[in-house]
């Protein structure tokens, strides 16, 4: 196995620059509704996928999969068979007994996705290793590597199919728990910010990089706070890749090198966003600094928080024009024929529903059996939010503010359609 660099190479007399305290003024949030979309549209597309993921990856993909056993780890928002019904256009389910099996729509849009995932596996495997290469070990948990997968478009088998064909990239530890390194690329030890300094011109190792800001309408900030990220702004950019361990704690230097880690781990990411919880998990994982939790909150025109979806996710501010990725890659280009694939199924729901009364009959049969197979009757206070879940779902989650939302959502089939 190749030696691998060290890590601890002290950093040029031109880094060590004087000790500012942190910002102690507390920096607003502000809502993006466009980014908000981004988040909200792609609601429900995670257990669609591994829902989808269990019935086609297998080879030959079996016809028909008794409901009972899909994976129990698919994060389904509420009962599978309410879920899977939501999506005629994709799931064909069967009674006696409960069976779900794709649609042809389905399975065409699966061999397509699995074309682009042949054709990006070179571009795959060098963001997996980039985001090892960000770990101080050089390693990092395979259950978190599995958890990130769709966010770095990896395909369901990775660990069968990319691993082995970059031996020289990838090891995994002696006890199979640990994706490790074998070996650091310098050629790609290059942030997405250094990398886009060079094309533009006249970037030098150890020069002043500024982040790309933007903020919402309306958005102000105080004075004070101007005119720390202004002094912040003009501080070394030091590559997320170099060894950090030499700056001071709780410094502007060391908060800037951790806001270059947060931008390159995002934008390794295909959709360039991450929940936060898996980003904290991530963030533990590389040894960022204590409190870089806190980072994303304190500089909101680099990253948004999108309090959408019952959870907190994270969005590269710079990435997205509105609601549109300025770079598509190609796996975001599949991800949105699934939504749109998802959508022609709300709207077979919706035309539906009070016009074809036996075929409604025959959905409560298959409920009535999956309910008596499987559930026994589940108490309904374990799913107190059914009635609002279904509301949303059937009629499409309604924006606070319709008149941006309608904008929006014309863009989205615009950009769905290319």
């Amino acid at each position: 196995m190749p030696l691998l660099p060290a890590r601890a190479r002290r950093a040029p007399a031109a880094l060590l620059v004087p000790v500012r305290g942190l910002l102690e003024a507390r920096v607003p949030w502000a809502r993006d509704r466009a980014l908000d979309h981004v988040v909200e549209r792609e609601g429900h597309l995670v257990p669609f996928l591994l829902a989808k993921d269990a019935l086609l990856a297998a080879t030959p993909p079996p016809h028909a999969v008794p409901l009972h056993s899909l994976p129990s780890t698919i994060p389904f928002p509420f009962r599978p068979l309410r879920f899977l019904r939501l999506y005629p256009s994709a799931f064909a389910l069967s009674p006696h007994p409960i069976e779900v099996s794709p649609t042809p729509r389905l399975s065409a849009l699966h061999a397509a996705e699995a074309q682009v995932v042949d054709a990006t596996r070179p571009d795959a495997a060098d963001r997996l290793l980039r985001l090892l290469m960000l770990a101080p070990s050089r390693a990092l948990p395979l259950r978190l590597v599995a958890r990130l997968r769709l966010d770095l478009g990896l395909a369901p088998d990775f660990q069968r199919t990319l691993l082995p064909s970059y031996p020289d990239y990838f090891a995994l530890s002696p006890d199979g728990t640990f994706l490790e390194l074998v070996c650091y690329r310098k050629d790609l030890a290059v942030s997405a910010m250094q990398s886009y300094a060079q094309r533009t011109g006249g970037y030098k190792v150890g020069d002043a990089l500024a982040f790309p800001l933007s903020f919402p309408r309306n958005f102000e900030l105080d004075k004070k706070v101007r005119k720390w990220l202004d002094e912040w702004q003009r501080l070394p950019y030091i590559s997320p890749y170099e060894d950090g361990s030499h700056l001071a704690p709780r410094s502007d230097i060391t908060e800037k090198r951790t806001v270059a880690v947060l931008h390159e781990v995002l934008s390794l990411t295909v959709g360039k966003k991450m929940e936060k919880e898996v980003l904290v998990k991530l963030g533990e994982a590389l040894r960022l600094p204590p409190g870089f939790r806190k980072v994303v909150a304190r500089h909101p025109g680099i990253f948004y928080m999108s309090h959408k979806l019952r959870t907190q996710t994270v969005v590269l501010r710079e990435s997205y024009r509105r609601h549109m990725l300025v770079d598509k890659h190609p796996m975001m280009g599949i991800r949105y024929q699934y939504l749109h694939l998802m959508h022609m199924g709300k709207e077979e729901v919706g035309k539906g529903k009070g016009k074809d009364r036996k075929s409604k009959r025959g959905e409560q049969m298959i409920g009535e059996e999956f309910g008596a197979e499987e559930e026994g009757g589940d108490n309904e206070e374990d799913y107190d939010d059914e009635d609002e879940l279904d509301e949303d779902m059937e009629a499409g989650i309604a924006s606070e503010d319709e008149e941006s939302d309608d904008d929006i959502d014309k863009d989205t089939e615009t950009q769905i359609a290319h």
